[in-house]
C-alpha cells in the first residue's frame, strides 16, 4: 500500500496481505489493522485503535502515540533496539492472556480475510512466534487504564459496602 494510509481513522477494519509505505495509522483513533510490515513513522500520535504488524517496521515507530494498542512482530529484535521511538511507550512481552487472545483472534481474522501465508505460518508455529511479539503500550493509555480499574474497584467495595470483593467465576 502507499503511504498514510489510515491517516486519521476513526473505526473500521484493514487487513493487508502485503506491506504499507509511511506514516501507517498516524492519528488512528479507531481502526483495527493488520499489515504484514510498513515504512517509518507508524502509528505516530495514534490515540485510540489495534495495529498488528507482522513483519519489520520503518523506524520512529509509536513517536507521540498516547493511546490505542500496537503488537510487533519483532524476530530480529530490531524493533526493541532501534525501530521503536519509546519516549511515550512502553515496549512489553504479551503474556497477558486476554492480550493473547486479542492477538490470535486478530490474526486469525486477518488470515480469514486475506490468505496470507504469514498469518498462516504464524499461526500454525503460535508457541514458537508468540514470545516474539511485543505489545506498545503508551505511558498515557496505562495510566489511564490503572485509574480506571482502581476507580471502578473502589466503586464496587463502595457498592457492597465491604472491604474487599470477591468474585466467582
Amino acid at each position: 500500500m502507499g503511504n498514510t494510509c489510515l491517516y486519521g481513522a476513526t473505526g473500521g477494519e484493514l487487513y493487508a496481505a502485503g506491506t504499507a509505505g509511511e506514516r501507517f495509522a498516524v492519528r488512528n483513533s479507531g481502526a483495527t489493522a493488520v499489515v504484514e510490515g510498513l515504512g517509518d513513522h507508524g502509528c505516530e500520535y495514534m490515540t485510540n485503535g489495534l495495529v498488528v504488524v507482522l513483519g519489520r517496521t520503518g523506524r520512529n515507530f509509536a513517536a507521540g502515540m498516547s493511546g490505542g494498542i500496537a503488537y510487533v512482530l519483532d524476530e530480529s529484535g530490531e524493533f526493541r533496539q532501534y525501530r521503536c521511538n519509546k519516549t511515550s511507550v512502553d515496549l512489553e512481552q504479551v503474556f497477558d492472556p486476554q492480550d493473547q487472545k486479542i492477538l490470535h483472534d486478530t490474526i486469525y481474522r486477518h488470515f480469514d480475510e486475506t490468505g496470507s501465508p504469514r498469518a498462516k505460518s504464524i499461526l500454525e508455529n503460535w508457541n514458537t512466534m508468540l514470545p516474539k511479539f511485543v505489545k506498545v503500550f503508551p505511558h498515557e493509555f496505562k495510566r489511564v487504564m490503572k485509574k480506571s480499574l482502581h476507580s471502578e474497584t473502589v466503586t464496587r467495595r463502595a457498592a457492597v459496602g465491604a472491604d474487599r470483593l470477591v468474585v466467582h467465576g
